[in-house]
């Protein structure tokens, strides 16, 4: 009911009325989309697809060691017994995602270690994402406040279910009754920590923009370690422990046909035509973004339409005349993995922009130059007699004003060579190899379209092959969503 409706209805039947119109009023609030349920679509969707194994076959302990007599198999359930302490796997993992259902006992106390040293104490040494039953009466009192009685906990925020222990804490509201089995997935990509509970997002954290809340809390920087049961003295039952590895792929794909993915790829480019592709419907990012309705439409037909006056397939190479404008996929893409292929002609200039934003540079290192007649000899005089950056290769965050915008080496191959690229992209920071080489390492891609500084990068958006007006030659275009 709209509120003019229910303005006509008062006027007609009364007060009375109003205040029905009131109430539905409130509930069409309460019936808004729960923002945490759907910030777990997305990662859950890139989940569903991901190559799991189990941890646990529900038969025995195999895959695990430490405390393997205080955790027992019971139909089908890992149970962590009274007193039992810490079990962990067998196998380090560096990034993943882990997934398992869990049910607690009245104020029920236990944590899962991520990136923990064998042996070592999940909270201090790695990172311990706790598991509790934080509304136990073991853990609040009865306070009178203003004459009435409140329930007040002693938790800090941070020792909260779901909480980074002493890191970060997590969102409250999603935990079942105890008693009734809890799913929960960690995922765990570079400094980028992420848990669903029960299909909602309660932690979205990047480490390194984090400062733990007491020095004991030192493992947050640590890369790879354990998964850790651990154990804190009180009952806890385990079931459909899995785990994905997303740790960084080889950064040159030995063998294979080209344009056709290695596994857990996706293909961006078939070879045969531009089936996923799209034209750039406005060169600036932020007003492209603010397109909407037939403003929309009408700039992305002709986008399209000069896409494929100068984009084509031919003989499996997607070819760029030089005459257009650049190529965009038609899907947005935010944490990933992305092979990529790519040749130039001499003294070419082309790019690789990265959720909308400039840009991954490619270009021709040996471009002939002169200045006052003088040919510089060694790299040295290059860099001190043209100072574009050209001679230092390509693969650098070329339009960084703050963080580091030169590749680490010079890794290209001579124009008219096929070059290959590795991009890894986690937040905000990109690791790139060139032919094999690593050229960028966790490097922060600023937000080119934001000149204060003070706006983030969006958190996903296309991927551009950008264009300056030379032919470009593209293929083996793959791609790998991490979950986020």
């Amino acid at each position: 009911m709209t509120n003019r409706t229910c303005i006509r209805a008062a006027q007609a039947f009364g007060f009375a009325l109003t205040l029905t119109c009131s109430s539905l009023s409130a509930q069409e609030k309460v019936a808004k989309p729960d923002p945490n349920l759907e910030a777990a679509k997305r990662p859950l969707s890139i989940l569903e697809s991901a190559s799991w194994k189990d941890l646990f076959d529900g038969k025995d302990l195999t895959g695990w060691q430490g405390d393997t007599t205080g955790y027992i198999v019971k139909d089908g359930i890992l149970v962590c017994q009274k007193g039992a302490k810490n079990l962990e796997t067998e196998k380090e993992y560096s990034d993943f995602a882990f997934t398992f259902d869990f049910k607690l006992e009245a104020s029920g106390n236990h944590g899962i270690g991520i990136r923990v040293p064998k042996g070592g104490h999940a909270a201090h040494d790695g990172m311990e994402i706790q598991i509790l039953d934080h509304d136990g009466a073991k853990y609040s009192a009865e306070a009178q406040i203003d004459g009435k009685p409140r329930m007040l906990s002693w938790l800090k925020p941070w020792q909260v279910h779901g909480s980074i222990y002493g890191i970060y804490p997590a969102k409250k509201g999603y935990l079942k009754p105890v008693g009734e089995w809890n799913t929960q997935t960690i995922v765990a990509i570079e400094d980028h920590i992420m848990v669903i509970l029960n299909g909602a997002v309660i932690v979205d954290a990047f480490l390194d923009d984090l400062t733990p809340m007491e020095e004991a809390f030192s493992g947050k920087d640590r890369r790879s370690g354990h998964i850790t049961l651990s154990g804190h003295s009180d009952y806890v039952e385990f079931r459909n422990l899995k785990v994905a590895e997303f740790t960084p792929s080889p950064a040159l794909i030995e063998g294979g046909t080209d344009n056709t993915p290695p596994a857990g790829f996706d293909a961006l480019f078939t070879g045969k035509d531009l089936t996923g592709w799209k034209g750039l419907a406005h060169k600036n990012a932020v007003e492209r973004r603010a397109l909407a309705g037939d403003a929309l439409k009408e700039a992305q037909t002709k986008a399209d339409e000069s896409m494929n006056a100068h984009w084509r397939a031919q003989d499996g190479v997607l070819t760029y005349d030089g005459l257009g404008d650049s190529l965009c996929t038609a899907k947005d893409y935010g944490d990933f993995e992305f092979y990529c292929d790519w040749k130039i002609p001499a003294g070419a200039d082309s790019g690789i922009y990265l959720r909308g934003t400039p840009q991954i540079q490619i270009w021709d290192p040996w471009k002939p130059q002169k200045k006052e007649e003088t040919t510089p000899s060694t790299p040295q005089e290059w860099v001190e007699l043209y100072k574009t950056g050209v001679n230092l290769g390509s693969g650098g965050l070329w339009n960084n004003k703050r963080a580091r915008n030169a590749p680490l080496v010079l890794a290209d191959k001579p124009a008219g060579e096929w070059n290959s690229f590795l991009i890894r992209m986690v937040g905000k920071k990109v690791t790139i190899w060139l032919n094999g080489k690593l050229v960028v390492d966790r490097t922060e891609l600023e937000n080119y379209w934001d000149k204060t500084g003070l706006v983030p990068l969006v958190r996903a958006d296309q991927i551009e092959l950008q264009h300056h007006g030379s032919e470009l030659f593209f293929k083996n275009l793959y791609i790998r969503e991490l979950p986020y």
